[in-house]
């Protein structure tokens, strides 16, 4: 069984919270629950919803289709022709001066039942929670705690207030009722990806993160922010980000993990201190949250548009990781797992997620553990007894398997630590030195590159191995690779990249090339217009992919128009 839920209305209307009530609320009975949310670059007026999918069975995705629409304005009355048979429209004929004859549109005045309470109109949103809440048979503790949770943090008062907007909702002489099927009662958490890269950046050690606020990587920033006293984190909002990512490394090379985000517009202003960060060889975490560009192009809406600029932005030839995870789960390790190389190779590391996938919810099991590995890599104080001779930009011996020198902390010793934005010594020091050049070069980027590249993870694949019809994709596209191969119609292969760049060795990705090679039919799925994705995996395996789907309009992919779009190829 599976149920959808879309909730209408304009910018100010409490659009947010009834979803995350929703999601809440169906998460804590026990179904699993995926929602997402489409909002508008504005703070009062347009159209947004925010839509809800809960089941019985496991959900990655968005749905085309739906099965309850709640609007608080007349544009959602207009998705009627995207309802399952059997939906329904709850909405307020009076308060949107519109009157359906339909009897799939259930008539509930809002607005009246709080004037006749004596309460505002702001509160509709939370009558609406309780009322269709009333029709699933819900019991209203339930709603009750969910309430209680989403307003936490505000006075005994105002939650008392909800409670009572509870209550007039679930009074209401609703006739509709929609039958739930019964599920175990383990209440489920839900995670989105803002949580997964905060949760990610803690557990790593992070102790410094610097930003200028851009949707939509902004959540991330107030995460951290909020945690920010419990962790000894120093947050700290920059003027403009080239002066945040300057920060962030300023904090890295005095000795603490530092990570810094933005979206596609403040990470081009970043770009000189990336290379500044490759010269130096000082790690930092870089969150790029992609939007549609180019300019401000659509600043609340999603794509991933940024891959090759990610992989290949900054002047100059030096060392990095991109890493695109799928799910918030990814996201904390990912997350983990880039702060590690940044800090043992002794360069930046870039997580590539876009506003999909730091928007959307999704549930977990209760008892779900993530282990995260926080090993320090830094030269502090005792321990440069056993370097009298340190150099920072020590010159390595590639017939050995030496690691790089440990980067050192200054201040922690007697020893003096150089580094510089012109090319230098082993000391740090300035040169003009051809030999020196081409032995820092070769230690900075190919060393770097050739040593990240036998811990970079294989794609995961997923369904039918030997299946003629093979899916893949990166990044937030995960749930609905995961979606497709459990159709019951298609036997269909997924292949899902998340650990972009450098690429992983051939030899570990032979089982993911062995199948893409004896496919019939392989279809890239990216969300953006020149197929960034199909063009980095071409070039690197020699391989060409026999059709594509992609999207480019701000939206997510849904899973029916990924099956429709399957369908017309083959």
């Amino acid at each position: 069984m599976e149920c959808t839920i879309r909730i209408c209305g304009e910018a100010g209307q409490g659009i947010q919270t009834t979803g995350e009530g929703f999601s809440r609320l169906f998460s804590s009975l026990g179904y699993n629950v995926y929602s997402f949310q489409d909002y508008e670059s504005r703070i009062r007026g347009g159209h947004n919803f925010y839509q809800i999918s809960f089941s019985t069975e496991e959900i990655y995705a968005p749905r085309k289709y739906i099965d309850l629409i709640i609007t608080f304005d007349k544009k959602g009355l207009e998705y009627k022709n995207l309802l399952r048979e059997g939906g329904i429209v709850v909405y307020d004929a009076d308060s949107l001066k519109h009157y359906e004859s339909d009897e799939r549109f259930v008539n509930c005045p809002f607005r009246k039942m709080l004037k006749d309470a004596g309460l505002k109109n702001i509160f509709e949103n939370v009558v609406s929670l309780a009322l269709v809440s009333n029709m699933f048979s819900i019991d209203r503790k339930y709603v009750y705690k969910v309430i209680r949770d989403i307003f936490s943090d505000k006075s005994e008062d105002i939650i008392e207030q909800n409670i009572k907007v509870i209550d007039i909702g679930y009074n209401f002489d609703i006739k509709k009722k929609i039958d739930l099927p019964s599920v175990s009662n383990n209440s489920k958490i839900l995670l989105d990806g803002v949580k997964g890269i905060g949760i990610g950046a803690i557990g790593s050690g992070c102790k410094f993160y610097s930003a200028y606020p851009m949707t939509p990587s902004t959540g991330v920033f107030q995460y951290i922010g909020a945690n920010a006293e419990k962790f000894n984190i120093v947050v700290e909002q920059a003027e403009d980000e080239i002066s945040a990512i300057n920060m962030a490394l300023g904090a890295s090379f005095a000795g603490v993990r530092a990570m810094t985000g933005t979206s596609g517009g403040g990470f081009a202003l970043m770009n000189e201190a990336l290379s500044l960060a490759g010269m130096t060889e000082t790690p930092i975490v870089i969150l790029l949250s992609q939007r549609p560009g180019p300019a401000t192009g659509f600043p609340t809406r999603t794509e991933q548009g940024e891959l090759l600029y990610a992989i290949n932005a900054g002047h100059g030839e030096f060392a990095r990781v991109v890493f695109a995870p799928g799910d918030p789960l990814e996201c904390a390790l990912l997350t983990n797992k880039a702060f590690d190389i940044a800090e043992k190779y002794q360069v930046p590391a870039i997580i590539l997620t876009d506003q999909h996938l730091v928007d959307s919810l999704y549930s977990y099991e209760r008892d779900l553990k993530i282990e995260l590995k926080n090993h320090d890599y830094r030269l502090r104080s005792v321990e440069f007894e056993n370097y009298p001779n340190y150099k920072r930009h020590k010159f390595l011996d590639f017939t050995k398997n030496i690691p790089l020198c440990p980067l050192a902390v200054p201040g922690d010793s007697r020893q003096l630590v150089f580094t510089d934005s012109d090319e230098h010594d082993e000391d740090g020091h300035i040169t003009e030195d051809g030999e020196v050049r081409k032995k820092q070069l070769e230690r900075r980027y190919f060393w770097k590159i050739e040593n990240i590249r036998k811990e970079i993870s294989p794609p995961k694949i997923y369904g039918d191995k030997n299946s003629k019809i093979v899916l893949v994709g990166f990044g937030s596209n995960l749930g609905i690779l995961k979606e497709i191969v459990n159709n019951k119609r298609l036997s269909i292969c997924a292949i899902h990249y998340c650990e972009i760049f450098p690429p992983p060795l051939r030899e570990n990705s032979e089982e993911a090339l062995n199948i893409l090679f004896n496919a019939y039919k392989t279809i890239c799925i990216e969300n953006n217009a020149s197929g960034q994705f199909q063009r980095f995996l071409e070039s690197e395996y020699n391989f060409k992919f026999s059709s594509n789907i992609r999207k480019f309009d701000g939206r997510p992919f849904n899973y029916d128009e990924v099956l429709e779009g399957i369908y017309a190829i083959i």
